[in-house]
């Protein structure tokens, strides 16, 4: 692999920050790691959507055609290309269609390939690898897009190489005036986007789930962070004003890196008891700054808790087994051994250091070959 050059394909990775570009970014960091150890010969990124340019990184500002000019000129000099999302199959189809044996890598994260996809795109699957984020995106694949198992390889998502752990206190005071939070409240974060168009984050389930939550709590705050559309912002106020909760939930609304940090140190309990997590980074943040975690238990948010290992997992479509896990978490508050502990299986499982080795482990292995059918799907999770 010392001598091979890697052409990595995005549609953002620096102008937006949502989980897809989290991975890109950290993706990049792993190419970078990877050189420097002459692990590869090189790499280069091209970005269809963003604006900045920099070193092993070419952003074209949605001009289709200049990228794709870029993505055929830099193709024939790359070993691997390697597409962050299924939207780019166009590109790559016409890569292989120049140079057949190209080898060619698709990151599979969730939704996006969690559909019947075109006929062309199915076929064109079973000529490429697949790095699927979870477990339940790989079995989706097969599922829905009869993906043979010998195409699809699992890498879990990971915290980025700079990404701090710390302790829920050390930011808390700072935070708590901001959000007119008191030092007797009990704190319970979401972050996500809150949009009209998807709705499967869980935020509704716990929004009901607070009725009778502050019952016994009755000085629990629910703060929900997150860009709202207008639409989903008046349907969640409508929602907070039907359950009387309106003071106790805050829409925090966008926030930054350095907020959100300062947020999961203020919460208690992290809970997102989504139906459609591809994998779930929040969670992963919000355990690496001390906050107990509230999945659901019927997508990826499985693989990003090791299955409950790292916190409480419940049926996303149950209303009581959500209230049930609040109030759990609630009267357990966690000590600071056991947020240690925490952060050291998802430093183990889910760093930067062990991701670079899986990564490496991928691009060193055989691809799959067309003519061997049946073949085991390798799970590669750091267990």
């Amino acid at each position: 692999m010392k001598n091979e050059k890697i052409l990595f394909l995005s549609l953002y990775t620096y102008s937006l920050t949502g989980g897809i570009e989290k991975v890109c970014r950290t993706f990049i960091e792993v190419l970078e790691e990877l050189k420097s150890f002459h692990k590869i010969k090189g790499h280069l990124n091209l970005s269809l959507h963003d604006l900045k340019n920099f070193s092993n990184h070419k952003g074209f500002n949605g001009n289709k055609f200049l990228y794709a000019f870029a993505v055929l000129k830099n193709a024939f000099t790359a070993d691997i290309i390697i597409l962050s999302h299924v939207h780019l199959l166009p590109f790559a189809k016409l890569i292989i269609k120049l140079s057949p044996k190209k080898r060619v890598i698709l990151f599979a994260h969730g939704i996006e390939v969690w559909k019947p996809l075109a006929k062309w795109k199915r076929d064109f699957l079973k000529k490429i690898e697949i790095w699927a984020v979870s477990r339940y995106t790989a079995e989706q694949l097969r599922k829905l897009n009869s993906v043979q198992n010998k195409n699809i390889k699992i890498l879990n998502n990971s915290l980025p190489r700079s990404y701090s752990y710390s302790s829920a206190e050390s930011l808390k005071a700072n935070t708590q005036e901001r959000y007119r939070i008191s030092t007797d409240d009990q704190v319970v974060l979401t972050v996500c986007r809150l949009s009209s168009l998807e709705q499967y984050k869980g935020y509704d389930m716990v929004l009901l789930a607070f009725k009778d939550v502050i019952k016994t709590y009755p000085q629990v705050k629910y703060i929900i962070a997150g860009k709202a559309d207008e639409m989903e912002k008046q349907r969640v106020l409508q929602l907070i004003q039907d359950c009387k909760l309106q003071d106790h939930v805050i829409l925090a609304g966008y926030i930054n890196d350095q907020e959100l940090k300062a947020l999961y140190q203020l919460a208690d309990v992290f809970a997102m008891p989504s139906k459609g997590e591809g994998f779930g980074l929040v969670y992963l943040e919000a355990i690496a700054n001390g906050c107990s975690v509230l999945a659901g238990d019927a997508d990826g948010s499985r693989d990003a808790l090791l299955d409950g290992e790292l916190g409480l997992l419940v049926d996303p479509e149950d209303g009581d087994a959500v209230y049930q896990g609040l109030i759990q978490l609630l009267a357990q508050p966690t000590t600071e051994d056991e947020i240690v502990q925490r952060q050291q299986m998802v430093e183990t499982h889910f760093g930067f250091a062990r991701y670079v080795e899986q990564v490496e482990d991928l691009l060193t292995s055989a691809p799959p070959s067309p003519e061997i059918e049946g073949a085991t799907l390798q799970k590669i999770n750091g267990s």
